[in-house]
């Protein structure tokens, strides 16, 4: 396996603890994450099937100020806080 795909990104987790609804993932990506009516950030159905790269994804998840966006690889390493 190489690098490239060891650092695959196969799974987003919004901590709703952490989020405070800054809504920054969301303009970064809004046809991935959307707020729902406690104003907390929520991924959308079929994420993956969006087409976003990993770039993109990484991007998104750091622009949150709380660090609410987690992203983990296909074996449930963390990749990002």
């Amino acid at each position: 396996m190489t690098k490239e795909e060891s650092k695959k990104i196969a799974k987003i987790v919004v901590d709703r603890d952490l989020c405070i609804g800054a809504a920054t993932c969301i303009a970064l990506a809004p046809e991935l994450f959307e707020l729902d009516d406690e104003n907390k950030a929520v991924l959308q159905d079929g994420w993956r099937e969006k087409g976003m790269s990993d770039e993109q994804l990484m991007e998104a998840a750091q622009s949150c100020p709380v660090d609410a966006v987690l992203l983990y690889d296909k074996d449930d390493n963390q990749l990002y806080p």
